[in-house]
């Protein structure tokens, strides 16, 4: 990382560490003028995030990665948001062809067979739809917070990403679920009724199920992995 980019990222968590959500998005907007982009997966976390982006109308571009295996709540919660605020969500899709190789190949369902497997599914659907949503722009803002895995309990405010070569602002870092519940609830936020089946981490869905009581936020992903460092290689970058 740059020293310049270094500086800036010391300057804007020192400035995020006093500040409340919609008044670090709005800094952030000023900051970046037209190249800070938010991608939301249209869980609770997003939702609030989409929220403030939209009713304070802040020059955040919002966009989201369509899979082509989401569960049929996730594209109700994305009908209703774009009906609720009248704002543009722009979507990206994997390319076809290295999908189309995948499954002729391997069979729709060979992300169960191995972690190498899942993580090529991973990044043929996730990881290269988002280079695109994120080409050209200088500050990515994500929904993550600190409480959801043991490998972001050591995230700040702001982190340079050196996978994709930008600023990464973690928003919510200190906010709980409740928190995010809360919020929803008291701002008539759209958000997925997965959520009150007990599907915390909501993703493809081949991939995610409920958890049980007193498990972990990411067992409900994966769930046939090894239960420690489950990630898709969106967030993984760090440094």
């Amino acid at each position: 990382m740059e020293t310049m980019d270094q500086n800036l990222v010391a300057d804007l968590n020192k400035q995020a560490a006093s500040g409340d959500l919609t008044g670090m998005l709005r800094k952030v907007a000023a900051q970046f003028e037209g190249k800070a982009v938010f991608t939301t997966s249209l869980g609770i976390e997003d939702q609030v995030i989409t929220d403030v982006i939209f009713s304070n109308n802040l020059d955040i571009k919002v966009v989201t990665l369509d899979t082509g295996r989401l569960f049929e709540e996730t594209y109700k919660v994305l009908n209703r948001t774009l009906e609720r605020y009248g704002k543009s969500i722009q979507v990206f899709y994997p390319k076809h062809e290295p999908v189309e190789k995948m499954i002729t190949e391997k069979g729709p369902l060979s992300f169960y067979l191995s972690v190498e497997n899942r993580k090529e599914c991973c990044s043929i659907r996730k990881v290269e739809p988002l280079k695109r949503a994120l080409a050209g722009n200088e500050c990515w803002i994500t929904g993550l917070r600190a409480s959801q895995s043991e490998n972001r309990q050591d995230l700040d405010f702001f982190v340079w990403d050196a996978g994709f070569k930008l600023i990464k602002f973690n928003p919510l870092l200190n906010w709980s679920l409740e928190d995010c519940q809360k919020y929803v609830k008291e701002n008539n936020v759209p958000y997925n009724v997965l959520h009150d089946r007990g599907f915390v981490s909501i993703g493809c869905s081949p991939c995610t199920r409920a958890i049980q009581p007193g498990e972990d936020f990411r067992a409900g992903r994966w769930w046939w992995e090894d239960n420690s460092k489950k990630e898709c290689g969106l967030h993984t970058h760090q440094g």
